[in-house]
């Protein structure tokens, strides 16, 4: 959907990994390769990658063909500095998009599908968020409308969008297919996923 920006939060600097996590590998592939995989595939022209820690090394070393990389110098202040990172970056380039569809490079088990299911209940339902329900809260993958984009300009700390899609609960939908919202910050967490 052109009116959609893709936006794969890519910053961290990983302290729990003990090594660059964007670059961890699953089947010849890194991490980061497969979220831009997938973001390129939902949105092929609008496609966004917001870096921080150990950037150069991972431009060096990923395939951002087709992607437009936001580079966060503030990466430490947590994953809240880089969605607002690429909030303005959108509007500072002018680029009026009707939702920013946020993904992070460590969920490598969301499938193709639900995501498009997100895409799908957004069409219907163009201003509600659609975010991703977790056992008793809501998180990303999540797709927000620009009517909030100055709301998430004003949110802080490393929880990034979680706090922010909580207080706004009434007014999420959520996909019914069901998907691995796992995300892998230690070894032990790629080992488990990769063993399946």
């Amino acid at each position: 959907m052109s009116n959609i920006a893709v936006l794969v939060l890519a910053a961290g600097k990983s302290s729990r990994m003990k090594s660059i996590k964007q670059l961890a590998k699953i089947d010849d592939k890194t991490l980061l390769e497969i979220t831009l995989e997938k973001a390129k595939k939902i949105a092929p022209n609008n496609a966004f990658c917001v870096l921080g820690a150990n950037a150069n090394k991972i431009k060096s070393q990923v395939n951002f063909n087709d992607i437009q990389i936001i580079v966060n110098s503030n990466f430490e202040e947590g994953l809240s500095s880089s969605i607002i990172h690429g909030i303005q970056f959108l509007q500072k380039e002018n680029l009026k998009f009707k939702s920013v569809f946020i993904l992070l490079a460590d969920q490598p088990g969301i499938h193709l599908s639900y995501l498009n299911e997100m895409i799908v209940l957004f069409k219907d339902n163009s201003t509600k968020i659609i975010a991703s329900k977790y056992d008793k809260t809501y998180g990303v993958p999540a797709l927000i409308p620009s009517l909030y984009f100055d709301d998430l300009l004003n949110i802080k700390g490393d929880k990034g969008a979680k706090v922010f899609l909580n207080k706004n609960s009434n007014s999420i939908l959520s996909p019914k297919k069901n998907t691995n919202l796992f995300d892998i910050d230690t070894v032990e967490h790629l080992k488990l996923f990769t063993n399946g």
